[in-house]
Parts: C-alpha cells; sequence; structure tokens
C-alpha cells in the first residue's frame, strides 16, 4: 500500500470541514499523513503511538510534505486515558488488532469524540491472525464491537487488497449526538 491508497480507505469519511482529528496508534503514520491531505491546512492532528522514534519519523515526513500542516505528537499508550481536546473525528489504523478484548478501548476512543464525530476504522478483513496480527477482525465482527461500544451507523467505507491477510477495510461509526 502507498499514500493513495491510505487516502482512499480515509476520503469517504473525512471532511476537510472538520478541523480536529487524532490517529491512535499511529506508528510511522501513514494515515496520518493521509489524514493531513484531506483535512489540509485548517485541520490539527493530533498522533498518538508508544514508539517514539516513530512518531519523529512521521513528523519530518509531515514536515516534508505537509509543512503547513499542525501536528500534536504524545508518546502514549492509547488504550490508557489521555489528555486530549474534543475530537471532530479519529482514526485507529491496524492498531486494534493487537487486543484481544477491544469493547473498553474502543468505548474509552470514543469518549474523545465531540457528539456526532467520526469514528474510522482500517482493519484487515479476517478473523484469522498470525504473530504479527494476532487478532483481526472481520467488518461483520466490527459491526458488534461498534454496537456493544455505543456507537452509531456502522458504514463501510472503502476496500483494498493486500498481500498480506488478503485485504483490507475501511469503516465509520458515528458517537451519538446525545
Amino acid at each position: 500500500m502507498d499514500h493513495s491508497d491510505h487516502v482512499y480507505l480515509l476520503s469517504k469519511g473525512v471532511s476537510s470541514n472538520d478541523s480536529t482529528w487524532a490517529d491512535f496508534g499511529s506508528g510511522g503514520g501513514a494515515f496520518t499523513l493521509a489524514l493531513a491531505e484531506l483535512l489540509g491546512s485548517s485541520g490539527q492532528i493530533h498522533s498518538i503511538d508508544a514508539d517514539r522514534s516513530a512518531l519523529a519519523r512521521q513528523q519530518r515526513s509531515l514536515a516534508a510534505s505537509f509543512p503547513d500542516r499542525v501536528l500534536h505528537t504524545y508518546n502514549a499508550d492509547f488504550t490508557q486515558p489521555l489528555d486530549l481536546p474534543p475530537l471532530d473525528g479519529l482514526v485507529v489504523a491496524n492498531a486494534l488488532h493487537f487486543l484481544p478484548q477491544k469493547d473498553a478501548t474502543v468505548q474509552r476512543l470514543m469518549s474523545y469524540l465531540r457528539p456526532g464525530g467520526s469514528f474510522l476504522i482500517v482493519e484487515y478483513d479476517t478473523d484469522r491472525g498470525n504473530r504479527w496480527v494476532p487478532h483481526p477482525f472481520t467488518f461483520e465482527q466490527w459491526r458488534g464491537i461498534a454496537q456493544r461500544s455505543g456507537l452509531e451507523r456502522t458504514e463501510l467505507l472503502a476496500v483494498a487488497p493486500s498481500s498480506f491477510l488478503g485485504g483490507f477495510y475501511s469503516a465509520m461509526n458515528r458517537k451519538p449526538e446525545i
């Protein structure tokens, strides 16, 4: 996958009218860069990852490709409480498959969203893991996780092939308005 694939997977769920987003478990920043392109110069991105060197790489990449974008980085475990501003949207791309139990983390992440905020997920569309992707989940399994966690309106946004575990999907949900 390349940058255009990352943008494609997020594009139906990210509006340049939204200004404050976060990328949880952002790694080297592939989806952080996609957010930067989609949000435009008025957007702010909060990038959270436990790997300090990965955050430094994504800061360099963002500065080279999108020098006018605002990026806040947090060297932290996204499953733990964080001090973030209210978010218009968030992305969790290929990060939840490291967790055997996802509901509590999804609920915590949802708590950072403004009412009506967008919750985007990118994941391998399989339920068979391996040592690199230990706990993946299909789109249908995501529907159940989202519903149990209180998210509304599960929508499949896009699919993309992968030479590793078959393919990816992106999906969007909303935090309830009330």
